[in-house]
């Protein structure tokens, strides 16, 4: 199904030969067009201009440019590890800094690091072997993320997503029709990339749910009108204290939800960031503001006109309902009992 580009990692990036391939998001659903990444630099610039989107799979995409700067480093004969761990962790920060606000690629990546055999010279497949592990777990976190969200569903419940919420969001949706749940959904489009309208909105109704797409605008007026029962969205990043980032206009959705007395949902998959006190610890990515002021490579306002693009806003922890995770639904202002949850599913 043509779903599953977007609910499993390694449908859209994955190896070839000896290349990175990556499907452009920017491209779907129109067209499926593959860009081939041959180093780290490459892979990194891809994560920057947007060709994968998600903090959990930009994660993954920077995990395999780093399986990219390993090949090379080793294709170049003997070299001492010094070097290698010099080399790779520049190779690291590199990819860290291609977008700030996620924490899940540093995690990832210093992770991966951490766990080298060094004296083992075979450092690629190493990190090839941690990445296909990882992508292992994070499929069952994502299903299981998935199945607590579904149980917070009613019959007929009209849901509104903001962005793309990830694979979490499909598993939801996937488990609600399993049980005869009448779901509708509602998109915002998600300027300026569209993400709601290219991914979420497609991904849902190849499900066979029925999906609504509205511009970012428009979200208050169909609550106010008794169109929308419950808002879920996902989170580049939480911190401890229950702060939710995530992409710009989600917070201006939480408060558009608490004046209407309607329940608003994080998608947490794996919780909170354990590094990452407060909301005011983490940095806002600022992006070219050439990017709101074109579309499709048209200009859409005077020369003289700037952009200001800031592509995550905060969300505080009063106006989250719930933080959903793989180990359960929590409450925002105690995320950080996270890790004290035992990893059990809910009842099916």
């Amino acid at each position: 199904m043509r779903e599953s580009l977007l609910m499993y990692i390694d449908n859209s990036v994955f190896l070839r030969d000896d290349s990175l391939v990556i499907l452009d998001r920017r491209r779907f659903p129109h067209e499926v067009v593959p860009v081939i990444c041959c180093d780290y630099e490459e892979t990194a610039k891809c994560i920057e201009d947007m060709v994968v989107q998600g903090a959990g799979d930009i994660a993954i995409t920077a995990g395999y440019g780093l399986y990219l700067a390993a090949r090379h480093i080793e294709g170049l004969g003997e070299i001492s590890i010094y070097k290698a761990i010099e080399y790779l962790q520049r190779v690291k920060r590199r990819l860290v800094n291609t977008r700030p606000t996620g924490f899940h690629t540093a995690v990832l990546l210093e992770h991966i690091l951490g766990k080298l055999d060094w004296e083992s010279y075979s450092w690629s497949e190493q990190i090839l072997e941690y990445i296909t592990e990882v992508i292992r777990k994070r499929e069952i976190r994502s299903e299981l993320t998935g199945k607590w969200a579904e149980t917070l569903l009613q019959e007929g419940d009209c849901i509104l997503t903001h962005c793309f919420p990830g694979p979490a969001l499909l598993h939801m949706l996937k488990f609600a029709i399993k049980h005869n749940k009448k779901i509708k959904l509602i998109a915002t489009e998600t300027r300026p990339y569209l993400q709601g309208a290219r991914l979420t909105a497609w991904a849902a109704s190849e499900l066979g749910v029925p999906v609504t797409l509205i511009t970012d605008n428009m979200a208050a007026y169909c609550m106010s009108q008794g169109m929308i029962a419950k808002v879920f969205t996902a989170a580049d990043r939480i911190a401890i204290d229950g702060t939710a980032a995530n992409k710009i206009g989600t917070f201006q959705l939480a408060l558009a939800a608490k004046y209407h007395n309607l329940p608003f949902y994080i998608l947490g998959y794996g919780g909170p960031d354990k590094n990452c006190p407060c909301g005011k610890d983490i940095p806002i990515e600022m992006r070219d503001p050439d990017e709101v002021l074109n579309f499709n490579g048209i200009r859409l306002s005077g020369d003289k006109v700037q952009g200001f693009y800031p592509a995550f806003d905060l969300t505080p922890p009063a106006l989250v309902d719930g933080v959903i995770t793989d180990r359960g639904i929590i409450p925002a202002t105690e995320v950080e009992n996270y890790w004290s949850l035992p990893l059990k599913e809910s009842e099916d």
